[in-house]
């Protein structure tokens, strides 16, 4: 729901919206990669011969569809648009097209394969009922992103009292950036923005209500499922509330900025070395949200100090913390709880965090060639 671009612009004072236009500049380009990359490691170049078309339409209409909700919408729903779209235009094409041969792991038979295939048919009011939850979301948080609704809330706006702003005591204004990190002596401000109903929370607060109703949940039934989710969120909670707590106690006290002052004087390379800090937070932390409150505003600050755009690098620490997601290990351990092989876990990131690195180094050249060459694609 694009929480790690809006906690980026949470600690950088960078507006998310074009923060999450510029990962959707990056982004596609990965996807269309990432899906010839694993047809090579399932059945080599075979495998790519055979499944081609099938890749072209899923890759190309899911970063399509990124791009075009990443620019024009926002940053909350690239995620489950792209999902849908590529899933849709995908189930038509395989109504057109079949590949020659069908591909199977060799320590399963064909009658196991076929079991796993077994499908039940569905009514389309069933098939409607069941996405019907994910069509609320999508409108609901649509409806909070576009301009109009977003202005209600800006300063000026029909409903910006409901906004409210608490300035931190003895900290707002109290702390004062100095050069060479800004060109001035400036006051930094520190004000908690408590957005209560403009958040992109509340919108999915709202269409999971609209779903208990038109589901016909029981009142208990919904009850103990959110208090599951709760459960089950506790401890990411509080880890990223942690998280962030230091991220912001790293930039009032200047620790971000010395950092990245330091790392400035590799110069025009650190272009090409900024994903590897989005990469290693999420390693570090399992989390693109933390890695941006950890790193964030450190990018912003090099960037400054280099002679880029703050929000090219800004962008980069997000699609470089997507290439380190496959390595880290709470997603290993749950990736292989899912699938049975617990206790195989370091077999698995010896696998794969070979393609992790070749991955975050094509995020990296990508990133230089946008800092330095294709500058038309920064917003």
């Amino acid at each position: 729901m694009g929480i790690p671009i809006l906690v980026a612009g949470q600690v950088t004072g960078i507006d998310s919206f074009e923060i999450g236009q510029m990962v959707g500049r990056q982004l596609p380009f990965m996807t269309i990669i990432v899906l010839f990359w694993i047809m090579a490691i399932m059945d080599g170049w075979r495998g790519i011969k055979e499944t081609w078309p099938a890749v072209v339409v899923a890759g190309g209409s899911f970063a399509i569809a990124q791009y075009l909700s990443s620019n024009f919408i926002g940053p909350e729903l690239p995620d489950i648009i792209s999902s849908l779209v590529s899933l849709l235009c995908l189930t038509l094409f395989l109504k057109r097209w079949q590949p020659v041969r069908v591909f199977r792991f060799g320590d399963l038979g064909a009658s196991q394969v076929d079991m796993t295939l077994a499908h039940t048919g569905y009514t389309a009011g069933q098939v409607l009922r069941a996405w019907t939850p994910f069509l609320f979301l999508t409108a609901t948080v649509t409806l909070w992103s576009i301009p109009p609704f977003k202005a209600l809330f800006a300063s000026g706006g029909a409903l910006y009292e409901w906004v409210i702003n608490i300035p931190v005591p003895y900290l707002d204004k109290l702390v004062a950036r100095m050069p060479p990190v800004v060109s001035e002596a400036t006051a930094y401000a520190a004000v908690f923005k408590f957005d209560w109903f403009s958040a992109t929370g509340t919108a999915i607060l709202f269409a999971a209500l609209l779903s208990i109703v038109w589901l016909k949940m029981k009142p208990s039934d919904a009850i103990s499922t959110f208090g599951s989710t709760l459960k089950e969120l506790a401890l990411p909670i509080y880890s990223i509330g942690m998280v962030l707590a230091f991220a912001f106690i790293s930039n009032y006290s200047g620790l971000s900025s010395t950092l990245a002052l330091a790392l400035a004087h590799t110069g025009h390379a650190f272009t090409f070395f900024s994903p590897f800090l989005g990469w290693l937070g999420v390693f570090l932390t399992g989390s693109d949200t933390s890695s941006n409150a950890l790193f964030a505003a450190l990018q912003a600050t090099a960037a400054q100090q280099i002679g880029v755009s703050d929000l090219l690098l800004v962008a980069a620490n997000t699609t470089g913390g997507v290439t380190g997601k496959m390595i880290s290990p709470q997603s290993i351990a749950i990736a292989c709880a899912a699938v049975g092989l617990v206790g195989k876990e370091s077999d698995l990131f010896r696998f794969t965090v070979k393609h992790s690195l070749i991955f975050t180094c094509i995020v990296g050249v990508i990133t230089t060639l946008q800092a330095y060459v294709l500058t038309w694609m920064i917003p």
